[in-house]
């Protein structure tokens, strides 16, 4: 009994002096980012997404995307934004409906682009609410149901989102009244599921 005590004290306390070295090299790749410095970035992030960290993950997937430090590389980029993703990270959702809307180092495949969106959006990510207003609108992978497409473009407006403000009055265009008053109440009832975080 006394040694599961002990072993459990140790598995404490490594964790609690891994975590603050987690986030200091976390804070190290963003400050190297900032400065322009993408190869010590590219370090710390890379240790930390083999060790499992989704913020890594995802901020490696994105040197990789856009070619930071390193060769773009669309494929490397997805392989760490579904790592990500796969741990329920919203932002690295985003980034793979992203690649598989636009097609990047892929075929085009809406199909699993809605996926990962929803994912994101049910999390009330809103460049995934906008892009999933974006896909109903214009009946990408889904009939074209400008309901949700309102629905879900006023969702990511109503954050403030500049892109989805823009999108709702080209949505509204588009829409009846019967039809906004039926996507507003189905917004209202999605934000009475999903409360906001604080």
């Amino acid at each position: 009994m006394l040694i599961l005590r002990q072993t459990a004290i140790g598995l404490v306390l490594a964790l609690l002096v891994a975590l603050p070295a987690t986030a200091q090299d976390f804070q190290k790749g963003l400050a190297a980012t900032k400065r322009g410095d993408y190869a010590t970035a590219l370090s710390e992030w890379r240790r930390l997404a083999e060790q499992g960290h989704a913020r890594g993950q995802h901020n490696l997937s994105v040197m990789y995307g856009k070619g930071l430090g390193v060769t773009r590389d669309y494929a490397e980029a997805l392989k760490w934004s579904r790592m990500a993703a796969n741990q329920g990270l919203a932002q690295a959702q985003n980034n793979v409906g992203q690649i598989f809307r636009i097609g990047l180092g892929v075929q085009k495949d809406y199909a699993e682009a809605l996926k990962w969106f929803r994912k994101a959006a049910q999390q009330g990510y809103a460049k995934s609410q906008g892009a999933l207003g974006v896909m109903y609108s214009n009946g990408q992978g889904v009939p074209q149901d400008y309901v949700l497409a309102y629905m879900w473009t006023s969702l990511a407006a109503a954050t403030g989102d500049k892109f989805a403000t823009k999108n709702l009055d080209i949505v509204a265009r588009e829409t009846t009244p019967a039809q906004i008053a039926e996507a507003q109440k189905l917004a209202r009832d999605w934000r009475a599921k999903h409360p906001e975080k604080k």
